[in-house]
């Protein structure tokens, strides 16, 4: 083996291996188990949500496959509509043409050509990332047969009733000229004004004030609206005020909405570009006037002198009009949330147009009824209550989008306006009784792609035909994501799963937090704080992290401080932490929690962690060289100990990955791999190695090799690369037959041996006690000490006569004395484990004088350091202001001053009884 791990030969090496050899794919025996991949967009690269995710998957399908199961993780990306377009569209602007001018076939082929070319970034990145997904039968959303499913699956809809088109406000990108979805909109917070307005009474009794931050809209007002029980405005119900700028009047209608608390009480309402004055004017019938074009500009509904002006240039030239007739009572400064398009950027509108829906309601009851029979369950169970919430609030779902890229909608008009559904021109009219002589035209429109993603799990296995995969693996075992696509995409498939297939998509939902920074805040580009697994993967320089992060700004402004923060935080850029560093951080991080804070302190720990096995294996097989090595007839103490630590071990890391709490099982295997493994069994090994009998070091060699053997399987899941690279070396010596650890069989925890365990116990406590002794005294690790044993009973002897030689060599220990009970100790160092007393003379062994002075200079500082933390915690500012982590920082620090001054206490007091 090298002298030191270096990931980057090893693990590309190995990825092309384990996919070169087919083991991706599910077996022909064992149980069913299968996980969907949440299609990412074909245009994207891995971020840390998707490696962070796919580093969950990845261990469960790794485990199960191991464990005997036929595991399949499909793969596939979604064509993504919006994001695919528009990068089509930036890449024919740079050649100087433009989608309309190339027409809809050509762009769409085009499209097509770039995926060719283009659309294989994040499935080359999941490689690097170690995902096990059967990539011989990778999907896409716009292939042929899913494209099949999406289309079926419309046309069986409208048949029903549950399809329907219809006029209903939606999140409108001017920019893109078309509708969103409610996760494609980012809404911030962002500085703007409060306009307040008066509206005069049209029978000349003065006027009423609304506030709005969009004057603009009030060309579009049909109302204005007060709470029924706002005895302020009572009398005002039903009469009419003078719209400003229009010339038309409108009602004072009450309605329960309204907070008589905030502003004036009074609420303009425009229920074609609100929401919520949507939901009003339908209550009360009122008119819905739309005073917007598809870009954003005015329309032929306002008065004239605003027409075709953008909304922003309409906005300020109302708001003049509004001065120049003394209707503005005041304009405020104003926070407010502002939603934008997640890919144009521009400020969304309400807007009012015809689009296709789904009436979901029928489809949402038996949704809804799945989980809470059991049939699906949630984990964390808490996150059943989001989705009840959701889904006893659901509305229609627009899914028809104003693009050329996504899956046309299987629709076509007649001369008529009549509208004609089927799964191909042919059928429509065939289903419509259509003579080849009526002319038809087909929505321009295409699905949302979020239609797609709700037929996944079934689509990407074969449906609509009954295919071996799709009986075999539907419903599916697990999903894995996060708790912001719950209702977009969870509810969706469950929707359609029920559906169609008759039974739910899958059985348990894995809902996981979302990564943010060190910080706790949320990694996007606008922040410059976003991390990539790549360059965690294989470092990145420094000047090269700058130019990654103040690139492609929405915000170029913000480009110096980002810099600024960045060279703050990485002065030397990013070092190269490997592939299972990664994952294994990402493990210990899947916590219970929303949030999921990520820094690199963590990663660093794990990189160690890789080093620390690297390390153990080399020992191992440096001692195991040149020897054969045979099943012991009997093991030692020390070596029935560590398969008895490994046994508890594996016992915890099934019992953890059954109940999805990665961070516990990745706990259980740093803690024996590090501490009981690496630490102190190859300690316990080395006396016998170099001094035992010959059946000693045979059975010491077998259990170096095979316990390293069983860790290495317990952790392939979730540190492959590196297990696989170490496990190559071991089968030889163990004559393990087979070509990777990867088909292998996850190591069954077997019968623990609680004696052996207690034995080791009381061998690390005595050890430790010495060890903690030698260093208060501030002694060389290499300078032999006399310790004398006193009190405890029988079983300390007993334990005393097995370890002897092991304490004497691990312990330095140059003799060992018992005392007897009443012999004076009190000239000693002492630790206790149990009743025993573990005692040190000190006669001799210190400079009294010397000690006393070093412990008093570090007895003062540490006073001084808990005089200014115990300032701090009882500083009420800071108690009030400061984060609770900072506070919670500085309380562990306090309770660890306090009690190192508690010991440097006793150490000096014990000295000082020396010199008397």
């Amino acid at each position: 083996m090298d002298k030191s791990y270096k990931p980057a030969k090893i693990e590309p090496r190995w990825y092309a291996f384990w996919e070169q050899q087919g083991y991706f794919g599910p077996g022909e025996q064992g149980e069913a188990y299968c996980i969907m991949l949440p299609p990412p967009n074909v245009t994207g690269s891995l971020h840390m949500g998707h490696a962070f995710q796919d580093t969950i998957m990845d261990i469960l399908t790794r485990y199960h496959r191991m464990c005997g199961r036929a595991a399949l993780w499909q793969p596939g990306t979604d064509h993504a509509g919006i994001a695919t377009q528009m990068v089509v569209e930036r890449n024919l602007a740079e050649q100087g043409v433009s989608r309309r001018e190339l027409g809809r076939d050509a762009f769409v082929q085009a499209v097509w050509d770039w995926k060719r070319h283009s659309g294989g970034t994040i499935q080359n990145q999941m490689r690097r990332l170690g995902a096990s997904v059967d990539w011989d039968h990778d999907c896409f959303t716009m292939d042929e047969g899913l494209s099949q499913a999406v289309t079926r699956v419309f046309v069986e809809l409208h048949e029903q009733g549950l399809i329907y088109r219809g006029k209903r406000l939606v999140n409108w990108d001017p920019v893109l000229h078309t509708a969103l979805s409610d996760l494609e909109v980012i809404s911030e917070e962002e500085n703007g004004k409060l306009w307040h307005i008066r509206y005069p009474r049209v029978d000349g009794q003065g006027h009423v004030v609304v506030a709005t931050t969009r004057p603009e809209t009030l060309l579009g007002d049909t109302a204005v609206a007060v709470n029924p029980e706002d005895e302020r405005y009572r009398e005002l119900v039903g009469l009419e005020l003078e719209l400003p700028l229009t010339g038309r009047t409108i009602p004072v209608i009450a309605d329960d909405y309204v907070d008589p608390e905030f502003g004036t009480g009074c609420v303009k309402i425009t229920p074609a570009h609100d929401f919520n004055d949507y939901d009003i004017g339908r209550r009360h019938d009122l008119p819905m006037i739309n005073v917007l074009n598809d870009d954003a500009t005015l329309n032929e509904n306002t008065p004239e002198a605003y027409r075709g002006l953008d909304r922003f240039e309409a906005r300020a030239r109302v708001v003049a009009d509004l001065e120049a007739a003394a209707l503005v009572e005041k304009t405020e400064s104003h926070r407010m949330t502002i939603p934008r398009g997640d890919r144009s950027g521009a400020v969304v509108e309400p807007y009012l147009t015809d689009q296709w829906y789904v009436a979901i309601e029928a489809l949402a009851k038996p949704a809804i009824q799945a989980v809470e029979e059991g049939t699906i369950r949630f984990v964390p169970e808490s996150w059943s209550r989001t989705y009840f919430d959701w889904m006893h609030r659901i509305e229609d779902w627009c899914i028809s989008r104003q693009l050329w890229w996504g899956h046309r909608i299987p629709a076509w008009y007649d001369p008529q306006g009549g509208i004609h559904v089927g799964l191909d021109e042919a059928d429509a009219r065939r289903r419509a009784g259509l003579d080849e002589d009526v002319e038809l035209r087909q929505d321009e429109d295409v699905l949302d792609t979020w239609f797609s993603s709700a037929l996944w799990p079934f689509s990407t296995l074969g449906w609509p035909q009954q295919t071996p995969r799709l009986e075999r693996f539907y419903p599916t075992s697990v999903l894995v994501t996060g708790f912001d696509i719950i209702f977009f995409w969870v509810a969706r498939m469950i929707m359609m799963g029920l559906r169609f297939m008759g039974d739910v998509p899958f059985r348990e939902v894995y809902i996981h937090g979302l990564i943010r920074d060190s910080h706790g805040q949320k990694m996007s580009k606008s922040k410059g704080n976003v991390l990539d697994p790549i360059d965690l993967i294989d470092g990145i320089d420094l000047d090269a992290l700058v130019a990654k992060r103040t690139s492609g700004l929405m915000q170029p402004q913000m480009a110096p401080a980002i810099e600024k923060a960045t060279r703050r935080e990485f002065p030397q850029g990013i070092p190269a932490f490997g592939c299972d560093a990664l994952r294994f951080t990402f493990a210990a991080l899947a916590t219970t929690g929303r949030d999921i804070r990520f820094d690199l302190g963590r990663i660093e720990g794990n990189r160690n962690f890789c080093n620390k096995l690297w390390n153990a294996a080399r020992y191992v097989l440096m001692q195991t060289a040149d020897h054969a090595v045979a099943t012991p007839a009997a093991l030692d103490q020390a070596d029935a100990w560590i398969v008895s630590r490994a046994h508890r071990m594996l016992d915890e890391v099934h019992e953890h990955i059954g109940a999805y709490r990665m961070d516990l099982a990745a706990q259980s295997l740093y803690e024996f791999t590090w501490n009981e493994y690496c630490d102190w069994y190859l300690e316990f090994s080395k006396p016998v190695l170099q001094q035992g009998s010959e059946e000693a070091q045979n059975a010491t060699r077998h259990t170096l090799l095979s316990v390293l053997e069983l860790t290495l399987r317990a952790l392939h899941p979730f540190m492959p690369f590196i297990t696989e690279e170490i496990w190559q070396r071991l089968k030889a010596p163990l004559g393990i037959a087979g070509d990777s650890i990867m088909t292998q069989p996850y190591p069954a925890a077997g019968p623990v041996d609680a004696s052996a365990e207690a034995g080791i116990d009381w061998l690390k406590d005595v050890l430790q006690g010495i060890r903690r002794i030698r260093s208060e005294l501030n002694l060389a690790p290499t300078r032999e000490l006399d310790v004398c044993l006193q009190a405890g009973g029988a079983q300390d002897r007993s334990r005393f006569e097995t370890f002897q030689a092991l304490l004497a060599g691990l312990g330095r220990v140059a003799s060992f004395a018992w005392l007897d009970e009443q012999e004076d100790s009190s000239k000693c160092a002492v630790a206790l484990v149990g009743e025993l007393k573990v005692l040190i003379p000190l006669a001799g062994l210190v400079d009294v004088k010397a000690e006393l002075a070093r412990l008093d200079k570090l007895l003062q500082r540490e006073q001084a350091d808990l005089e200014r933390s115990q300032a701090k915690m009882q500083n009420r500012r800071f108690l009030d202001n400061a984060p609770a982590e900072v506070v919670a920082q500085e309380q562990e620090r306090l309770a660890a001053h306090r009690a190192n001054v508690d010991r440097l206490r006793q150490q000096v007091e014990q000295l000082q009884a020396l010199r008397e």
